[in-house]
């Protein structure tokens, strides 16, 4: 299955009738998208619901699953995938085997399996599931020997795991995407990240940790800034405890991104007020109310910046939106 963006497709047990449901989950998400053989478990309510994206290079699963037994099968080790996978067991119980070897994931817990070996995971009970699929060649280029890291367990408390599950959690709501240049620059850090949480050499951890480790980062807390744009002491000082790095630190992963804290946190404070100003549900509600819950505390400094940025007054541009939606 070929995905051009990342926009998930969702693939839900509930939407079926009963009647219909195992065969619908056999031969449409197991069959022809995941080339699984899907079988539920006995006595075991059966339940998923599953969004799939991904990017040239990367495919996404992620949702609710439970009650079922999904193998790779010799039968269909026929179409050639030869790509990785990194299972993350988020929630339940996942049962994991292949190459002769079996894992009992906990919550949290992760393992790597090939598509070109027979195998199969478990799932005895309800349980929520974070999957990733890679070509080998793009680990196997970061992690030589890379099939010697198939099934072996990868602890919840790997710090490359967190960091790798917060990164991907953000994916769906970057909207530029679209931009080839950035979706590539997105499965490169998602490649590096999977290296460190499965453990590279130390050379490659070197690249890697500078690549992906420090883009995690940085995206971890500018979604943090954006979730806490009316926080009045949204500053170095609050992102340092929150995140547990030194605020020099913060500050230099600013720097290699091409722009500063301030400038960010200004920027995505004016866009917030911008995008309130002109939408249609907020028309009487005061500029500077806009204002004060964007996180400015000056109403002079807001109305100067936002002209700066805009080349317009707040008023304006109120007005004009509401005059386009009138014409």
């Amino acid at each position: 299955m070929t995905i051009a963006d990342f926009t998930p497709l969702r693939f839900a047990t509930n939407d079926t009738p009963e009647r219909d449901r195992v065969a619908m989950w056999r031969e449409v998400f197991g069959r022809s998208v995941f080339r699984l053989d899907i079988e539920p478990l006995p006595d075991t309510p059966f339940h998923a619901d599953l969004k799939l994206g991904g990017l040239p290079g990367l495919r996404v699963v992620s949702g609710d699953i439970g009650g079922t037994r999904d193998a790779r099968t010799r039968a269909l080790l026929d179409d050639g995938n030869d790509e990785l996978g990194l299972n993350i067991n988020v929630a339940g119980t996942n049962i994991v085997s292949q190459c002769q070897r079996e894992i009992i994931a906990g919550p949290g817990d992760a393992v790597l399996m090939s598509c070109a070996e027979i195998g199969s995971f478990i799932r005895p009970d309800a349980g929520k599931v974070l999957g990733l699929r890679v070509p080998r060649a793009a680990l196997a280029t970061l992690i030589p020997n890379v099939d010697d890291a198939l099934i072996r367990p990868i602890p919840r408390d790997a710090q490359a795991l967190g960091l790798l599950m917060d990164y991907v959690g953000v994916l769906g709501d970057i909207e530029t995407l679209a931009s080839v240049e950035l979706q590539r620059a997105v499965v490169v850090h998602v490649y590096d990240l999977i290296a460190l949480t499965i453990g590279p050499t130390r050379d490659v951890a070197v690249v890697a940790q500078g690549r992906g480790g420090r883009a995690a980062k940085l995206r971890a807390i500018k979604t943090d800034i954006v979730a806490n744009l009316a926080h009045r002491d949204l500053g170095v000082g609050f992102l340092a405890a929150r995140h547990r790095f030194s605020p020099r630190y913060i500050q230099r992963l600013f720097e290699a991104d091409g722009t500063s804290l301030t400038e960010f946190v200004l920027g995505q404070r004016l866009d917030w007020a911008h995008r309130t100003l002109i939408d249609r549900r907020f028309p009487d509600h005061a500029i500077s109310a806009i204002a004060f819950e964007a996180g400015f505390g000056d109403l002079s400094y807001f109305n100067r910046a936002f002209r700066r940025r805009y080349g317009a007054t707040p008023s304006d541009v109120r007005e004009m939106a509401q005059q386009k939606r009138g014409s």
